[in-house]
């Protein structure tokens, strides 16, 4: 027995290999410069143009709908052509799009860089997390796209954090934090062209206008679950910058609740790592969505510092638990030649949570106030954790390939 096991222990293949870092790495710095500029555009937009939170909302939600709408197109396509060619070519588009910020004069020119961005988001995301897949190593996918998703929490998480104290030493100057942005997107350019991608046989597929090419029509209730959860994050991480500022005095503490977040996704991500090594995927789903209503809960309860800070802790915890087990939601219900297809639908799933919970978490709280508008975020993540319950869990463990 103790001959087997020496046997096998030196047999397990390598999790961080060179290629899956790069593409972590890469899907970092992507995230990073996007959301680096994410939660003060509200700022930018009332100081600079004098937009309304109506018209806030209008406005930003623009890049939410155009990579909503590109994204099952980029599902197809990263499925369908050299893998490489789709993520450089997506990626340097993106990149060059944050030079749109810089030379918008207006609102409205500064709506249309913002609504065009939203392309090459979608698409270089989708390419970037399909390829970390295929460069995993099959006994260890689980844990790695549970490992992978940290990439893009960690980034939505510091990248708030980084931008409001670089607002501050540049003593308000927003146009160095779009340089920053554009440099960082350059950074993850150069990384993820020194990918070594592997040999993948091209099988096309005759059924190119078939509706499972572009969407993953056995997750559509997961997908329709993802986009409660996601339109309570796309209110609160939007306007939780203004709301701090206007309503608690917190001019410069929104950067220790984006840290506190980011604390509670890395300790959900090592608390919840052998659930997924384990492939108790539908339990660490569940576990994070509980967590995450209590968290959207006491953000719209407790209208002070402690509820303001402590809730980002919570959500984090939530959301570090949930969104990796649901991306493996839909891996694992999606045949291997549909892994692009299956990654663009949990992010479209996404997309729209957040580009409707921008739009009418501005109605809300132009009509309203910022409390209706959270109390609302609260709400729909605690249906979506129902539904869930009801619906979700069982049919994944019913339908799940693998």
């Amino acid at each position: 027995m103790k001959k087997d096991c020496n046997i096998s222990g030196p047999s397990r293949p390598k999790l961080w290999n060179a290629n899956y870092l790069k593409v972590w790495l890469g899907n970092f710095l992507i995230h990073f410069s996007f959301t680096l500029i994410v939660p003060l555009l509200p700022l930018y937009l009332s100081e600079t143009f004098g937009a309304n939170k109506q018209t806030i909302g209008l406005c930003l939600a623009g890049y939410t709908v155009m990579a909503l709408v590109i994204r099952p197109f980029s599902g197809y396509v990263v499925d369908s052509f050299p893998r490489r060619a789709v993520l450089i070519v997506c990626n340097f588009i993106f990149f060059a799009l944050f030079g749109g910020y810089l030379v918008a004069g207006s609102l409205t020119m500064f709506t249309i860089f913002r609504t065009l961005h939203g392309a090459p988001f979608g698409a270089t995301t989708v390419a970037a997390s399909t390829v970390a897949i295929d460069v995993l190593p099959s006994e260890r996918r689980t844990e790695g796209i549970g490992y992978y998703g940290l990439s893009n929490n960690l980034a939505t998480a510091i990248g708030p954090v980084v931008a409001i104290y670089m607002l501050q030493a540049f003593s308000g100057n927003f146009q160095a934090l779009f340089w920053l942005s554009l440099l960082f997107s350059l950074a993850g350019l150069v990384l993820d062209a020194t990918i070594k991608f592997p040999q993948r046989d091209f099988i096309p597929d005759k059924k190119i206008i078939s509706m499972d090419r572009f969407f993953l029509v056995e997750g559509w209730r997961e997908a329709a679950a993802m986009t409660c959860y996601s339109f309570s994050y796309g209110v609160v991480s939007t306007y939780v910058a203004i709301y701090g500022k206007e309503e608690l005095g917190i001019t410069g503490g929104t950067g220790l609740f984006f840290s506190l977040l980011a604390v509670g996704l890395i300790l959900s991500r090592l608390t919840g790592a052998h659930a997924l090594r384990s492939n108790r995927v539908s339990r660490n789903a569940g576990l994070g969505l509980v967590i995450s209503v209590f968290g959207y809960a006491l953000f719209a309860l407790m209208h002070n510092r402690f509820g303001y800070y402590a809730s980002a802790f919570v959500i984090g915890m939530g959301n570090g638990h949930m969104y990796p087990a649901f991306q493996n939601m839909f891996i694992n219900l999606a045949p291997h030649s549909k892994r692009g297809t299956a990654n663009s639908s949990i992010l479209t799933a996404w997309d729209a949570g957040v580009g409707l919970g921008v739009l009418f978490g501005g109605l809300l709280a132009e009509h309203l106030g910022y409390h209706w508008a959270f109390w609302a975020a609260a709400a729909v993540k605690a249906a979506g954790t129902a539904y869930y319950f009801l619906r979700v869990r069982n049919h994944f463990e019913t339908c799940k390939l693998r």
